[in-house]
């Protein structure tokens, strides 16, 4: 029913355009002159341009001979009693006349012809007191058929018909108006690109809702505007007025026209280079889309390479057809065109040194390949994963949860430590260490023993490479003990070495062996010994 009721709106609508802009009667009920005005002065009738007078016989001036014949005219067409056939051609020596023949056979003179003014035609003197008698018997005709009774009660009817029309569009176009508006406010869809939400509903419904509103008003305005010289052209008093009101709007619509037309060509050179940068976009994101999940693969193009060229070969891509489109956009040679590139360019030069520090900091951090996206990594003491490698900045999520953001800057002259770099390219797993300070009084080999078995009891420590023991310092009171063990999963890195120290205490309390870690100064006088007591 909606869809129904759009279609018969529309049909009102285009009804209503084009009637307007044909217009009524009165548009063609003279001969019209030309677009440029000619040399010469005019005879009028009704505000109608009636006959062109270029030159006037005797001591007579052009202006006062027309202004003369024009209320001879208009006196003429509205003297029931005259005759249209009345006005005939006859020779005078030296002029040819325009006569109105009366009722006796007497002619009464009403125009001369003088050689000069034919010649200014480029006719002969009777040619031109002809043309000028038909012309005359016209516009009497037409006055008089305008001035009807019939043509009062056709025009009426037209105006009812057109104004019918009209309340009939105002009224469809409300009530879409505010079916479209209860829409947006309760099913406002969201403005995307793509997969990407650019604004929510919420943000976006009092825009829709605000050019809902100016598209309304200004289609109503529009078609109001048109219909005033319609009704005007439909009697003859205000057909003038209307005249000028129509010729108004045709000059504007030819601007526009002219406008269009002349734009057409760079709107097709633009529409032409966005097609092929769309085209080169697919085509070099589905060739980076192919390396990074090793689809297509290139000597010495890593596969993490594929999704930052491809967004750096897409940027590149846009700029250059930017570039390339830039001479085509109208108005960019304009001085508000060149103005607003320069603020452009001044903000860009004012923000561009850390920003630019900072986007080469990321291209250097991607080709150098420090670290991917799911690494566990350490930067400056932040540990944890890496959540985003971005072009100004890089996130680490840390094991509780925080997001670190860290600018390239900082990370490319930052040591990084990659806990995941070992698996993923050498099939090597990452250790854990943990070091415990043994007294001298227990033997080495039995501290070996402990801390071996300590991690062997750890599910995640792999077996493959052994865990092993490095003795790293003989210190004053102790021993150093250093234990090296590979764990599964680096993702569970820190899981791990909690589960690898309970396993060393436990080891330790049930062979009644004291970890002296801290170091611990104790007089052996039967104080009782660091070992914790067996639990069940």
């Amino acid at each position: 029913m909606t869809i129904r009721r759009t279609r018969l709106l529309a049909q009102l609508l285009g009804v209503l355009v084009a009637v307007l802009l044909l217009g009524g009667p009165g548009w063609t009920a003279a001969p019209s002159a030309p677009a440029a005005s000619p040399p010469g002065v005019w005879v009028t009738l009704d505000g109608q341009r009636v006959i062109e007078l270029r030159g006037a016989a005797g001591s007579q001036t052009p202006d006062g001979l027309a202004e003369r014949i024009s209320r001879e005219l208009l006196a003429l067409a509205r003297e029931n009693t005259f005759a249209p056939g009345q006005l005939v051609v006859e020779e005078d020596p030296p002029y040819w006349m325009v006569a109105e023949r009366q009722a006796d056979g007497e002619t009464v003179p009403r125009l001369a012809v003088d050689e000069r003014s034919a010649q200014r035609f480029g006719l002969s003197q009777r040619a031109l007191a002809e043309r000028y008698r038909d012309q005359l018997q016209a516009a009497i005709r037409q006055y008089r058929s305008r001035h009807s009774l019939k043509e009062w009660l056709r025009g009426t009817a037209l105006a009812l018909l057109v104004l019918g029309i009209y309340l009939g569009w105002v009224f469809k176009q409300r009530r879409l108006h505010k079916r479209l508006w209860r829409r947006l406010v309760t099913h406002c869809p969201p403005l995307s690109f793509g997969s990407i939400q650019l604004l929510e509903p919420a943000q976006l419904r009092p825009s829709l809702l605000l050019g809902l509103n100016l598209l309304h008003w200004s289609l109503l305005l529009l078609i109001s505007y048109l219909l005033i010289p319609l009704l005007l052209g439909f009697f003859p008093p205000t057909q003038v007025l209307a005249a000028g009101l129509r010729s108004q709007i045709l000059v504007a619509l030819q601007a526009l026209v002219a406008a269009l037309f002349g734009v057409l060509p760079s709107l097709a050179s633009i529409g032409l280079i966005l097609a092929i940068t769309a085209l080169l976009l697919r085509a070099s994101n589905a060739w980076f889309q192919a390396l990074d999940q090793e689809q297509v693969r290139l000597p010495g193009f890593y596969p993490e390479w594929g999704r930052p060229t491809g967004r750096i070969a897409a940027v590149l891509i846009v700029m250059v057809g930017l570039v390339v489109a830039y001479p085509y956009i109208p108005g960019t040679g304009s001085s508000a065109f060149q103005g607003a590139g320069l603020f452009v360019g001044l903000l860009a030069a004012l923000g561009s040194s850390a920003v630019a520090s900072n986007v080469i900091s990321g291209v250097m951090l991607i080709y150098t390949r420090g670290f991917r996206e799911g690494d566990r990594v350490d930067i400056n003491g932040v540990v944890g994963l890496v959540q985003d490698r971005a072009l100004l900045v890089t996130r680490i999520r840390t094991p509780r949860n925080e997001v670190v953001s860290i600018p390239n800057a900082v990370v490319i002259g930052a040591s990084i430590v990659n806990y995941s770099l070992s698996r993923r390219e050498n099939d090597q797993p990452v250790a854990v260490s943990t070091t415990v300070t043994i007294g001298y009084d227990v033997p080495w080999r039995q501290v070996y023993a402990l801390l071996l078995a300590a991690a062997r009891s750890v599910n995640s420590i792999s077996a493959e490479p052994e865990p092993y023991v490095l003795q790293t310092s003989l210190n004053d009171f102790h021993i150093s003990y250093e234990l090296n063990a590979s764990v599964h999963d680096v993702q569970c890195y820190r899981q791990t070495l909690s589960s690898l120290l309970e396993a060393i205490q436990d080891q330790f309390a049930a062979a009644g062996v004291e970890i002296l870690s801290p170091g611990y100064q104790a007089m052996r006088n039967g104080n009782r010994s660091t070992v914790p007591s067996q639990q069940s």
